[in-house]
């Protein structure tokens, strides 16, 4: 009796191994390349990724469409991922065939200056491969490459943002959307340090759409109107490159954040307390 268990525990092993070789023959004869736009890397950094996927001769076409993983380590902590669809389904590879494309990631900040321990850069170990988007298991999950890289941290003259007048308090919900954010009043302000130079500005915010029909917002650089828009969704991520002289000759500009209706939540919620008379909300401000 003992013997027959020991045979069926035998095959149901040889069986899953023979599953799991399956999977990975689904990938077979691939390759990634990454680069970075920026080199050095730094944290609280906006990047583009080039993502190159090399096929070879032994690759075997496949009949699925496979997301992508991209995980970033850094020791034991996962600070960012970049899973995604790749823009050429897996389905319509081909042997000896290249497949590249561009995104867009933040690197936040992680780097610790005041520790003792920190020697003036650290180690990222950057983890890509393959998953299905149907498997709720991990089991489809396929390593096709483990890269580290340097991190620096960000340069001296990178501008400091101070929030001003007008904004509400911080606000924290790792359930909705935006993670964070902050409420402005109807006009709030940042004080930015002027780099004296070009630069990137990006703006994530969001707005109570259920609140409040068609609202307008409108960012401006000192007096100049930078964007006016009327969001047609809840959340907005605007994207502007900054010539040196919209910022004036100044050490410092004003960013400021309008819009030209409130609301008043006590007086549209059930039950609520707030009086606060909020505008828009704003995730983050990344200027660099």
């Amino acid at each position: 009796m003992a013997r027959k268990i020991s045979i069926v525990v035998i095959m149901m092993l040889l069986a899953l191994v023979s599953f799991h070789c399956r999977k990975k023959a689904a990938v077979k004869g691939v390759e990634l390349e990454i680069k970075f736009s920026e080199s050095p890397l730094s944290d609280y950094l906006i990047t583009d990724i080039k993502y190159t996927w090399k096929t070879s001769s032994e690759f075997i076409k496949v009949s699925q469409d496979y997301n992508v993983f991209v995980h970033f380590w850094h020791k034991n902590n996962l600070i960012l991922r970049d899973d995604h669809t790749p823009e050429f389904p897996t389905s319509q590879w081909e042997s000896l065939k290249e497949y590249s494309y561009m995104r867009r990631i933040f690197i936040p900040r992680f780097i610790d200056e005041f520790d003792p321990e920190f020697e003036g850069e650290e180690t990222l170990k950057i983890s890509a491969g393959f998953f299905s988007p149907y498997d709720r298991t991990g089991e489809s999950k396929r390593d096709v490459l483990v890269k580290k890289v340097k991190v620096l941290p960000p340069p001296p003259d990178t501008p400091e943002v101070i929030y001003e007048d007008g904004w509400y308090n911080h606000e924290i919900n790792p359930e909705s959307f935006l993670k964070e954010w902050r409420w402005t009043a109807k006009e709030a302000r940042c004080i930015v340090d002027n780099p004296h130079r070009d630069a990137l500005l990006v703006i994530k915010g969001g707005l109570n759409i259920d609140a409040l029909d068609d609202q307008k917002v409108i960012f401006k650089i000192n007096d100049l109107v930078l964007d006016e828009f009327i969001p047609k969704q809840s959340y907005f991520e605007k994207s502007f490159n900054i010539k040196k002289e919209m910022l004036g000759e100044g050490d410092e500009f004003i960013l400021t954040f309008l819009t030209d209706k409130t609301f008043i939540p006590s007086k549209l919620i059930p039950g609520s307390t707030d009086e606060r008379e909020l505008g828009i909300q704003i995730s983050s401000i990344y200027f660099r």
